[in-house]
């Protein structure tokens, strides 16, 4: 039944949660699309949030993804324009690769 509240023991043979162990490191996924920017987005909010970056860094970065979104946008209308969007995927791609060492120096 769908109303059925979970069982707290798992059924006998049934394989319960498992940790896989990921060593710390996260895969960057390049910023080919509008989801990925809109990652890197909450990505900086949760880190402003945390107090890992600064407020003006996430301001940046957020100046920097409506851009990004704009240019995804335009480039529909117009793929004249998707050596723009490259540059500004590329200068995004490179203040988040700085963003997340000073993050890391700072744990």
């Amino acid at each position: 039944m769908p109303d059925e509240p979970l069982k707290s023991s798992p059924r006998a043979g049934a394989p319960g949660l498992r940790v896989i162990r990921g060593e710390g490191q996260r895969k960057q996924e390049p910023l080919a699309s509008r989801d990925a920017v809109a990652r890197v987005l909450m990505e900086a909010g949760a880190d402003m949030l945390l107090r890992r970056i600064s407020p003006a860094r996430a301001q940046e970065i957020e100046r920097k993804v409506d851009r990004v979104l704009d240019l995804f946008d335009r480039v529909d209308a117009a793929p004249v324009l998707m050596p723009v969007l490259k540059r500004h995927l590329d200068e995004l791609e490179a203040l988040m690769r700085e963003t997340r060492e000073v993050r890391a120096a700072r744990r």
